[in-house]
């Protein structure tokens, strides 16, 4: 009979830098390492490589991010080079250009091939769709949202004998406001040079036009609530033009001296314990949004553009608040409220939030779904 230790999974994913996706490979990682079974990362070296280390996993530095049909060819003889020296059991990727390989290299090797499907990529153009096509060609393809599932059912017709839904999680210790000290947020305050009693919104997300940095500058001028800092956290990934056109778009709204961009943060429990109120002000659809989850979880007050997955991240009125996306006047609006609510509503949702999402979202039941899904191929 098999033993766990018999069995080698492969993720593949295009650098392990920063993000979401990053995030939940680390996470898979630690789980199957915990099986007893080998967990090895195929990716270009980034700073979250020692976080898989100590998660029990084994990296492999590996260029897997390029688009050019002929890279992705090599890279596909690669990875079938890796599973055969490896012993490779089950390939499971996590972004489109490393699919490509993956898929090739899975076919080759007669292994199974596991996608999952963590975006709401655009369909702008033939080419566009079948480059996302890759991501619904996985013998089982995970998708992270009912939202995305249903996407995945209309654009590429995956029936529910290949498709998962398993939703992302948030590790409930980690992410605990009863275990962040006030030493950490001290830290964070001095660091970011906060104002002493000042009220804080946060929007963590990396700096790319999508993500509503602009929506929420513009709501921050329009807001009655003169007194707030707005901490944009997320570090820019060289759209430095992008980056310069919030820092003149704040001057135009004549807010520039109340926005901070903080860059990436590395304790992002006490930097979510220092906001009062945490936003989502995406202008396209989230797959899941994992910063919502996380801040629900330190029992902050919420607000996400309403769409996506937000409509299954947020109860609206209960947990948090849903705005139209895009729309800087609602998002003021929601903002004031929200500031406006007394301390002990404030606690009441707070409590609310961090039940729902460890009732519904907890990293646990994350990756028990995916290795159910490992187990369903290999038995």
């Amino acid at each position: 009979m098999a033993k766990p230790s018999d069995f080698a999974i492969l993720q593949v994913l295009p650098q392990l830098e920063t993000g979401g996706v990053e995030q939940v490979v680390i996470e898979l990682t630690e789980a199957v390492a915990r099986t007893g079974a080998r967990a090895l990362v195929a990716s270009l070296p980034g700073r979250l490589v020692p976080a898989v280390e100590r998660a029990g996993g084994i990296h492999i530095p590996l260029d897997l991010k390029s688009r050019n049909p002929f890279r992705m060819g090599w890279n596909g003889d690669q990875l079938a080079k890796l599973i055969k020296k490896q012993k490779v059991s089950l390939i499971h990727a996590h972004s489109r250009a490393p699919a490509f390989a993956a898929r090739a290299a899975s076919m080759r090797r007669e292994i199974p091939f596991v996608t999952t499907y963590h975006g709401a990529y655009n369909q702008r153009g033939l080419f566009k769709r079948r480059y996302n096509a890759v991501m619904a060609s996985g013998n089982r393809v995970i998708a992270i949202s009912r939202f995305i599932a249903e996407l995945v059912r209309e654009r590429h017709h995956v029936g529910d004998d290949r498709l998962r839904i398993v939703p992302g999680g948030v590790d409930p210790v980690k992410f605990d406001p009863e275990t962040v000290n006030g030493g950490r947020i001290d830290r964070l305050a001095r660091a970011w040079r906060l104002p002493d009693g000042g009220q804080t919104i946060m929007l963590p997300a990396r700096l790319t036009s999508w993500k509503g940095q602009e929506v929420m500058i513009e709501a921050l001028g329009r807001m009655r609530h003169r007194d707030v800092t707005l901490i944009l956290l997320g570090s820019a990934q060289g759209r430095d033009a992008y980056a310069k056109s919030l820092a003149e778009r704040a001057r135009s709204h004549e807010v520039a001296s109340r926005v901070l961009f903080a860059g990436d943060c590395a304790d992002m429990p006490a930097a979510y314990k220092l906001a009062d109120v945490v936003v989502n002000a995406s202008t396209d659809p989230e797959a899941f949004g994992r910063t919502i989850v996380e801040a629900q979880a330190m029992r902050r007050l919420v607000i996400a553009s309403d769409h996506g997955a937000a409509r299954e991240t947020i109860v609206d009125g209960e947990t948090g608040w849903r705005v139209k996306p895009g729309d800087a006047a609602a998002l003021a609006a929601a903002l004031d409220a929200a500031l406006d609510l007394p301390v002990e509503a404030r606690i009441e949702m707070g409590h609310a939030g961090r039940a729902f999402v460890s009732e519904h979202y907890s990293i646990a039941a994350m990756q028990a779904g995916n290795l159910a899904v490992y187990h369903e191929l290999l038995g």
